[in-house]
């Protein structure tokens, strides 16, 4: 929502400058996302007069031109169309920064002639259609100019033309003050739940609320009817319209609007089109009204608001053609549907330059259904936003009244008598309002007539009965719903900067809730992480459905899509954190950032049942090591699963009793990737990505990635005390021994190392695997595993008897647990 300050005080008494008024804006609760100074953009554009305009000696289509500015007479290169002795135009000196073309002139030659300035158009300088009122009949030789330079049309010769200002303008005068665009411009965001701040007037009576001026209240205009119109409107049930009212207006003259109507509009970026239109405009952001007028020539019959008809389209102002529904509003005539009710006119009925008679409308329309229209047409008009927000359901006839007023001012013609149909929206219940409450929720102290005040300057009607409040919220905030609610709006008058800085009582004894197991989990895999050197993610829990589907191998359950998604890229909700993992890695690699390390710790959805939300931490390393003369080893399946090993040993979990197995995940290469099992449950995957899943997320292979289920790990035994266990050191030296074992060749080595730590857990410190053969001397279907047994003495040097008896077990233990012998 934009204004400008000059607007703002034709309805607040006040002296205040813009930053003072952005500042009680701010304070108020109104958003203020920036100022404006349209007189700082155009400050180097100043008007000048062409003394002589000839002939380029090098081009057809150029003319050197002396030119009177502000700086003297400069030489400057044009090649607009109507370029010639006596106009007066826009200058532009070196440096300038042109806004329409982007480019900032310097001074260079132009086919062998250097030009020192430039000659602007109304493009150039980024201003909508003909400011400056271009007209075919400023000079008699327009068809024989355009016949000379060869332009088949006097409409081409003043496109290509530079701006035309009149005669009487004094050479070097400010751009912006020709304009009218001297006045600051104020942007800031309305909240949903203010439609009010739609409109210059609501933004002014919050302002004087909190002492920053005087509201100035003034009445409709009386509008005398010199006809009764015969004119009907009709509200059908079901359309939506609540209420419509209407006044015809005969024998106006749409013509262009005056200057201040047009500079107040272009101020606010809208481009000024006629009279009617920009009537209608002005009291959109004036008064939060949106207003339609409709060229009654046009109009066949009776003037409906109805529910749409199947196959029923509307060919829109905006030059499109919108299919209609049954679920959509549509105001039509007898000849058909004229346009989206609350939404967008039709070109059918639209005003023209010829339109004499008019039908003025004002009307309220149900907020939902007219978010939903716009939302499935995708429309966006000023119209919509207002009544999509809800605007101010009374007052419909003194919005009708205003248009038509200023409308006849302007226009001429006559008005009839008010039209209307419908019923207007009971206004709201009376809220019984303690004025202690204030102090009690907000732990403000303001006095029962201060709060009186406030929101009797809000447009409460507040009446006291005994030491209470009854309080009628006006019919533009419906936002007030209760006592709360009427806390807030003192509170915020009165100033959230008096907040006290008081800390909330608390109860003796309280203490903050210890965290969840999954909470801990969460934090201590993070930390792990982050020490390993992965950067950590935070991601949406929703994906596109076209990567779940490539993800899991599968369409995924349909009550995952999502009905109404933030974005058509994000409608499902995620069946893993990899997927935006992988594209946040690849996006680091396009940009030259390789060999990323990324971790997320979040939601996944197996489906829409409180079960199937579980916690996953997931990891994800797009390796891209360094390249080096000696060569470089490469991350493997085992380097992610050696990460993956640790966030477990982080969480707690006694990573020597899991069982290591196909990960049967349809995500992951199915010859490169593992599973680690605590009996029957997969408490986590790794592996590399599967080809068809990078292609599918337009990801470069190879990566790793693993994913740990966070729910179905098991909980950590509690210690027995909160004393740390004692110290254990020795002085004696470890010492290791190999074996060699043939194995079924389906038996992981996995369960060979179990089996070795379990033949002496007092003495056995560490079993790793170092070799694994299949050929020559080894049965078809066996593999050779080759282990080191790592013996630790706590309080005596082994002798060989020990060792030999440590041995023994080993043997004896891998021949019990996987069928193991030891090779010969």
């Amino acid at each position: 929502m934009k204004f400008t300050l000059s607007w703002l005080k034709e309805h607040l008494e006040t002296e205040a400058g813009v930053a003072d008024i952005a500042e009680a804006m701010t304070m108020a609760g109104l958003e203020v996302e920036d100022i404006i100074d349209p007189a700082a953009k155009f400050a180097a554009f100043t008007a000048a007069r062409i003394i002589e305009a000839r002939q380029h000696p090098n081009a057809d289509k150029l003319q050197v031109c002396q030119v009177q500015t502000k700086d003297g007479v400069k030489e400057i290169v044009c090649g607009a169309l109507n370029a010639r002795a006596g106009l007066v135009t826009i200058y532009a000196p070196i440096g300038t920064y042109i806004p329409g073309s982007g480019v900032t002139l310097a001074e260079k030659p132009v086919r062998g002639v250097v030009s020192h300035g430039m000659l602007c158009s109304e493009s150039e300088l980024d201003l909508a259609g003909d400011v400056f009122g271009l007209r075919v009949g400023r000079f008699d030789d327009w068809a024989a100019r355009a016949q000379a330079l060869g332009v088949d049309q006097v409409a081409a010769l003043a496109d290509g033309g530079i701006a035309e200002l009149p005669d009487d303008v004094k050479v070097g005068a400010p751009l912006a003050g020709l304009l009218g665009l001297d006045d600051p411009v104020i942007d800031f965001e309305v909240t949903p739940n203010r439609p009010d701040w739609n409109g210059v007037n609501g933004i002014a009576r919050d302002l004087a609320a909190a002492g920053i001026g005087k509201l100035k209240l003034s009445a409709a205009p009386s509008l005398k009817a010199a006809f009764k119109s015969d004119q009907k409107i009709v509200v059908e049930e079901g359309s939506g319209c609540r209420q419509f009212v209407g006044i015809v207006l005969r024998g106006v003259k749409n013509r262009p609007s005056p200057d201040w109507l047009q500079n107040r509009l272009r101020a606010i970026g809208l481009r000024p089109r006629s009279t009617l239109v920009d009537v209608t405009n002005l009291l959109t952001y004036d008064r939060a009204r949106p207003l339609h007028v409709y060229d009654l020539a046009r109009l066949s019959g009776a003037v409906r608001a109805r529910p749409g008809k199947a196959g029923e389209s509307v060919a829109a102002l905006d030059g499109k053609t919108y299919a209609v529904t049954e679920a959509m509003c549509v105001i039509a005539d007898e000849s058909g549907a004229l346009g989206l009710g609350g939404v967008i006119g039709g070109q059918a009925s639209g005003v023209t330059e010829h339109t004499t008679d008019v039908l003025l409308e004002s009307a309220w329309f149900e907020p939902g259904q007219i978010f939903a229209t716009g939302r499935a047409l995708s429309i966006v008009s000023d119209a919509q936003y207002r009544f999509a927000r809800g605007v101010d359901p009374a007052g419909l006839e003194e919005g009708a009244v205003r248009a038509a007023a200023l409308i006849l001012e302007l226009c001429g013609g006559a008005a009839s008598q008010i039209i209307t149909a419908g019923e207007a929206k009971t206004p709201p219940a009376a809220v019984r309002f303690d004025p202690a409450r204030v102090r009690g929720l907000a732990g403000l102290d303001v006095s029962p007539a201060r709060t009186k005040e406030i929101l009797e300057a809000l447009g409460f009607t507040v009446t006291a009965t005994g030491k209470a409040f009854d309080v009628r919220a006006p019919s533009w905030r419906r936002d007030v719903e209760g006592p709360a609610d009427l806390v807030e709006e003192v509170a915020r008058i009165h100033g959230f900067d008096k907040l006290p800085e008081a800390e909330p009582p608390r109860a003796r004894g309280l203490r903050a809730p210890a965290a969840s197991v999954g909470e801990s989990r969460t934090r201590l895999a993070r930390r792990a992480l982050a020490a390993m050197g992965y950067c950590e993610t935070v991601a949406w829990s929703f994906c596109d459905q076209r990567h779940a589907t490539a993800f899991i191998g599968a369409a995924p359950d349909p009550a995952l899509i999502l009905a109404n998604s933030i974005a058509s890229d994000l409608d499902c909700m995620r069946p893993s954190a990899l997927i935006h993992l992988a594209r946040a890695a690849q996006r680091n690699l396009d940009r030259g950032f390789g060999d990323q390390r990324l971790f997320e710790t979040g939601p996944i959805f197996r489906n829409d049942s409180d079960e199937g939300q579980r916690r996953a931490v997931a990891g994800l390393w797009q390796a891209r090591l360094a390249r080096h003369w000696q060569g470089a080893a490469q991350a493997d399946l085992f380097a992610i699963k050696r990460d993956l090993m640790t966030v477990l040993e982080a969480l707690g979990v006694a990573v020597g009793a899991l069982q290591v197995g196909a990960s049967g995940a349809p995500w992951l290469h199915p010859g490169r990737s593992g599973a680690l099992k605590l009996g029957p449950k997969t408490v986590a995957v790794f592996g590399e990505l599967h080809p068809r899943l990078l292609k599918a997320l337009d990801v470069d292979g190879p990566a790793l990635a693993f994913e740990i289920h966070t729910d179905d790990l098991p909980a950590v035994k509690a210690k027995a005390g909160r004393s740390r266990p004692p110290l254990v050191k020795t002085d004696l030296m470890p010492l290791t021994r190999d074996f060699a074992f043939i194995v079924d060749e389906a038996k992981p080595a996995g369960d060979l190392v179990r089996a070795a730590f379990g033949a002496d857990k007092a003495l056995i410190a560490d079993v790793a695997v170092f070799d694994v053969y299949r050929g020559a001397g080894v049965a078809a279907g066996k593999k050779s595993l080759a282990i080191q047994v790592t013996l630790q003495p706590k309080d005596k040097t082994l002798t060989d008897a020990d060792i030999e008896a440590v041995s023994a077990k080993v043997i004896s233990q891998a021949a019990k647990a996987v069928g193991a012998t030891l090779r010969s």
